[in-house]
């Protein structure tokens, strides 16, 4: 399986596994000349944006190591963008990563702040 392959994958596990935990999931692979956010889903009262990193297994490290201060700054800003195009400035939002190692899933709220 191709890294693409496993990123779609690995998209549509975290996917299943958030909206089995209530979550609507109002959008998926949104982009904009900024880049890209994988999942933007609403938890309650919030927004979430959601990246979503996969791996068959930790031989390169964690998931979640992927997601440094660079690709932090490039969902921060798309999340800003999206939510001006959206009329939802002002409501809360959150940062979260969905790691996949293997089958296993890792929800990590809040996993970091602008």
């Amino acid at each position: 399986m191709n890294t693409r392959a496993v990123g779609r994958y690995g998209e549509d596990i975290a996917v299943r596994y958030l909206t089995k935990n209530k979550y609507k999931i109002v959008e998926r692979n949104f982009t904009c000349h900024y880049g890209e956010i994988d999942i933007i889903a609403w938890d309650g009262e919030s927004v979430i944006f959601i990246e979503v990193k996969a791996r068959k297994d930790d031989a390169f490290g964690l998931p979640r190591e992927a997601v440094n201060w660079r690709k932090q700054q490039t969902i921060v800003k798309c999340a800003t963008y999206w939510l001006f195009k959206n009329k939802q400035t002002g409501v809360p939002v959150r940062f979260d990563v969905v790691e996949i190692l293997g089958e296993q899933v890792n929800h990590i709220k809040d996993a970091f702040r602008p």
